[in-house]
């Protein structure tokens, strides 16, 4: 029987020892953008995108918009038969963001946008 692998997202987001100061001193801006380029890594490995960045946060985001055009155009010169092709993609369709963030004591925090 085969293992299955875990997903990326299940595993710990929190970066190596190696990333943190000595003696348990805060970690410098570097520090912290060492270990948000370790997270970000991680995650676009796992399938997602940087969708923007700035020091201490990213954006990250899962998925494709539906094309809504598109369908509509195919709906109609298929005679509505293609709506419902349209209907399944819409429901079945996600995109997922999510914000993270290093904060002064070098831990990462996740917030799940809408």
């Amino acid at each position: 029987m085969k293992r299955r692998r875990t997903a990326p997202e299940s595993a710990s987001i929190e970066p190596p020892p190696g990333y943190y100061a000595a003696a348990g001193e805060p970690p410098d801006a570097a520090q912290r953008a060492l270990i948000l380029d370790w997270v970000v890594s991680r995650r676009i490995a796992g399938g997602w995108r940087v969708e923007s960045r700035s020091g201490s946060q990213v954006v990250l985001v899962r998925g494709q918009p539906v094309n809504h055009v598109l369908h509509a155009i195919l709906t109609v010169f298929s005679c509505l038969v293609w709506g419902l092709v349209w209907a399944g993609v819409s429901l079945v369709n996600r995109v997922e963001r999510v914000a993270l963030t290093v904060d002064a004591q070098g831990r990462i925090v996740q917030v799940n946008a809408p």
